[in-house]
C-alpha cells in the first residue's frame, strides 16, 4: 500500500512545518508518517484528506481517483 501523503504535500509545495502547523501536529510525526514509520490512526487519517481535499482511499493509494 502506498501512503500519498509526501506526494500530496510536494504537489501543493507545502513543507512539513506547515502541514505540521496547520493540523497541530509535529513535524517529526508528519516524516514518520510520510516514510511509513508510522501508521496514522484513523482521526488523523482524516485530517490529512479533508486538508487535501482527497478521498480516504486516494490517500491510501487504493485508488487514482481524488
Amino acid at each position: 500500500m502506498e501512503f500519498r501523503l509526501k506526494k500530496l504535500r510536494k504537489e501543493r509545495n507545502i513543507s512539513q512545518l506547515k502541514l505540521a502547523l496547520d493540523l497541530n501536529m509535529n513535524q517529526n510525526t508528519i516524516s514518520r508518517y510520510e516514510n511509513m514509520e508510522r501508521q496514522a490512526d484513523y482521526d488523523v487519517l482524516i485530517k490529512f484528506a479533508d486538508y487535501f481535499d482527497v478521498s480516504l482511499d486516494y490517500l491510501l493509494g487504493r485508488t487514482e481517483d481524488k
